[in-house]
């Protein structure tokens, strides 16, 4: 994946384990996807990366995306490709969900649209995709702010199935 104006990406291995407790060890950043419960190295090890192992997939450009400052080298977060509803029995493997994650320190800088759009971009150019969809609760306005600006449109409020996750979500969709 090339750089961005001011981030640099490399697709997260399950070696990369503890990058994301960096992330989601913060209760902040989990507040909307565990009401704050930071993930333990337990659920990293037992949930978090068998997860990952099952849809990470370097040649589509589907896993988790590192991001780091192209200066400093500092992780910032990181950016999840995978087909919509992977993990149900209808995965939609022609439109690939995103999701983002980012440390505290991060937040208001633009780096999640900065690198949610790049790599929708840069993926979308490569690969057969018609579309990119994003989900959140009505409540996390930043990542509702995140998904709007690089151009995704409300589709649907639904409740969203998930081994992990079973609650109300906010869908947002973009056509490539």
């Amino acid at each position: 994946m090339p750089p961005s104006t001011r981030l640099k990406y490399r697709l997260m291995t399950l070696a990369d384990g503890q990058r994301l407790l960096d992330v989601d060890s913060d209760p902040m950043v989990m507040k909307f996807i565990s009401n704050g419960v930071p993930t333990s190295e337990h659920d990293l090890d037992n949930i978090v990366l068998p997860r990952l192992a099952k849809y990470l997939q370097p040649n589509k450009g589907w896993g988790i995306w590192e991001v780091c400052d192209k200066v400093s080298n500092d992780y910032l977060g990181w950016i999840l490709v995978r087909p919509m509803h992977f993990f149900s029995t209808h995965p939609e493997f022609d439109n690939w969900e995103l999701g983002w994650r980012f440390k505290q320190s991060t937040w208001g800088k633009g780096y999640a649209t900065e690198s949610a759009k790049h790599i929708m971009q840069t993926l979308s150019d490569k690969h057969k995709v018609y579309s990119f969809s994003a989900i959140a609760v009505a409540e996390n306005i930043a990542s509702i702010h995140v998904m709007k600006k690089i151009g995704m449109s409300f589709e649907k409020s639904a409740f969203h199935v998930d081994p992990l996750i079973n609650m109300q979500m906010e869908y947002f969709r973009i056509e490539v």
